[in-house]
């Protein structure tokens, strides 16, 4: 190879200079400009070209005045003496090239340094925000939800890093985030898995982190344990790690995902809230809207109070001490003790688990003029008896909720499953049998032949993995109205729960007459952003959807009080207590179907207040059963 000449060295001196920016554009410029114009002074000394033909000129003089022409082209114009007017003019041109070159180099660093600001790689200045890692369908949901839980904070903050175009999540925002009140909403451009990038989110600031699975990830799992990685081993954490959330897809992964929490992290496996509640709302028509009523911070929420003031007294007195609050149970040492007996006694360490609409309703009032101290009427012992389950289409939560269903239902259990595609693999079921059918559920042909008057519950999943989301809620609208057509035309009742992805799909389904919507991505989201707001919920809500223990059921109203006379919500606190329950609410079934009304659903009702109860009509209770 041959030795590089001068020419090639001074190549490779110029692009490495032209390589480090701005800069050294500017610098090289001058330097440009600088030679150009002593070059052209010592041209005029050379051919005598002084201004007016002199005979002598100020060498610093001459320099100024070529400097002047080349920045500024109308310098020429009062210039006298014809071999000096050349020389400027000479100069005149040169300097318009450096000053378009210059224009143009600031104009295209400007342009550069806007672009990058709008990328969203610039550091994130505020504090005690909650952050929000990864960016899917339940971002803005969850924004909708921290705003309104945010009314009573002054410079509220929600800080959003995902692998996304800036621009692109700040329209989202725009669009589908109307009412933000005074939470500020930053959006930045960052891999959540690279600790570099992370900190331009200063999480270590936050008051809260919640980790999403990014949308369209082959192995969302695997992302959201390596975010959640990232943020317990950064080093800027001064003292305790802020209070992280995440949300996992595949309960396979929980263990694994748990290690890289190292105790610092609650996580909310997808899978299994949304099958357990569509598992526990298909037996019981109204419960979708009492979860979401615990869910969202529209109406009443769960809150964790001090016992201050009922600190041994029993649990039923707690009941009866809140006139605008439902007390669900007791809280202690971090564990949740639902509908706990009636006469057990609250000790100092424990916190009230109760429902309220907001904190400030939490007040204990004078104790009652009267409580219904009469015998409740007789519920005859129920037994879990032999149920057939239509389950139309299939999505990853079908075997979670088959194994959900199997502990809830008798001997003899059967689940038939309509699926155009091949059927997933399945858990080991005890009392439940498994039967699937090939078949399109969105054809009235194939829904004609299963004879879905015989089946005491129908669930419709939406089949996101094989249609997409927007499709997969059309499909299930379909296949709904089908429902709705056969069961007027054969005078049938069907208790049918449909699972939707999308919320906004939510109105169409009502016309449909869905009993009742579980709309899962927004469920998943409200779970999120409720424990992020109070990481004890994560026990209570555990707790709640668990098949074990106390659970929400919806029982009819004429086995606690006489249906058709008045009374108030202490006398159902009593005559539920004489079952061993909980009574927090109750259900208008003339309501079922209005949602101005909540579909009938009356959480935390006013104890005082009277209400007259139709054979139709439910109470909502915390009971074992």
């Amino acid at each position: 190879m041959s030795t590089p000449g001068v020419k090639d060295r001074v190549r490779y001196w110029f692009d490495n200079q032209m390589s480090k920016g701005l800069g050294a554009l500017m610098v090289l410029l001058g330097l440009a400009t600088a030679v150009f114009v002593l070059v052209l002074v010592a041209l005029a000394f050379a051919a005598r070209a002084f201004p007016g033909d002199a005979p002598d000129a100020d060498p610093l003089e001459m320099i100024w005045a070529g400097l002047m022409h080349a920045l500024d082209a109308g310098a020429v114009g009062g210039d006298t003496g014809w071999a000096y007017r050349g020389v400027m003019l000479l100069v005149t041109v040169g300097g318009l090239v450096i000053v378009a070159s210059l224009i143009g180099i600031v104009s295209s660093a400007f342009d550069e340094k806007v672009a990058q600001l709008r990328k969203g790689h610039s550091l994130v200045l505020e504090e005690g925000h909650t952050l929000i890692l990864g960016w899917s369908n339940k971002v803005c949901p969850i924004i909708n939800e921290l705003a309104k839980a945010n009314e009573s904070r002054p410079h509220a903050s929600v800080v959003v890093l995902a692998n996304k175009d800036k621009v692109e999540m700040d329209d989202q925002v725009k669009r589908d985030c109307q009412r933000l009140g005074g939470t500020a909403v930053i959006c930045r451009t960052g891999d959540p898995r690279r600790l570099a990038e992370l900190q331009l989110a200063r999480p270590h600031l936050a008051r809260s982190i919640i980790v999403l699975a990014p949308e369209g990830s082959h192995d969302p799992d695997v992302e959201v344990i390596k975010a959640v990685l990232a943020i317990v081993s950064d080093t800027e954490y001064d003292g305790q790690v802020p209070h992280i959330v995440a949300e996992l897809s595949d309960p396979a992964n929980l263990e694994a995902a748990k290690l890289a929490g190292q105790g610092r992290a609650h996580w909310v496996v997808s899978q299994e809230v949304i099958g357990k509640i569509i598992v526990q709302t298909c037996r019981q028509s109204g419960l979708s809207v009492v979860y979401q009523e615990f869910l969202d911070f529209d109406g009443d929420e769960i809150y964790l109070v001090p016992a201050d003031g009922l600190v041994g007294r029993t649990y039923f007195d707690a009941q009866c001490a809140f006139p605008r609050c439902a007390v669900m149970g007791l809280f202690s040492d971090g564990i949740p003790r639902l509908n706990p007996p009636a006469d057990t006694v609250i000790g100092a360490d424990d916190q009230i688990i109760l429902v309220a609409v907001d904190d400030s309703a939490v007040r204990i009032g004078p104790e009652p003029d009267q409580q219904n101290a009469s015998e409740a009427p007789g519920e005859p012992p129920r037994m879990p008896k032999p149920e057939r389950v239509l389950v139309l289409g299939v999505n990853q939560v079908l075997p979670m909720m088959l194994a959900q269903l199997d502990e809830y239902v008798g001997a003899g259990s059967e689940a038939v499953v309509v699926t155009p595609g091949e059927p997933p693999a399945m858990p080991g079921l005890g009392k439940l049998a498994v039967h699937w059918i090939a078949g399109d559920p969105t054809k009235r042909s194939v829904l004609e032949g299963l004879g879905v008057g015989g089946f005491d519950h129908i669930i419709l999943l939406a089949d996101v993995e094989r249609y997409g989301a927007e499709r997969a809620d059309s499909r299930t609208l379909v296949t709904l109205l089908h429902l709705r057509n056969l069961a007027a035309g054969s005078e049938l009742e069907l208790n049918i729960v449909s699972e939707m992805l999308d919320d906004r799909n939510r109105e169409l389904a009502e016309v449909a007459r869905a009993d009742d919507l579980i709309v899962s991505d927004k469920l998943v989201a409200l779970m999120l952003c409720q424990i992020s707001e109070n990481k004890h919920l994560a026990e209570v809500f555990t707790t709640l959807f668990e098949s074990q223990g106390s659970e929400v059921y919806l029982k009819p109203a004429r086995n606690y009080v006489e249906v058709g006379h008045e009374v108030d919500f202490y006398g159902v606190l009593n005559a539920a207590r004489q079952y061993g329950e909980t009574a927090i609410g109750y259900r208008i079934a003339a309501q079922a179907h209005d949602a101005d009304q909540s579909y009938g659903v009356r959480l935390n009702p006013e104890k005082s207040a009277p209400v007259v109860f139709g054979r139709s009509d439910r109470i909502i209770v915390l009971a074992e059963s």
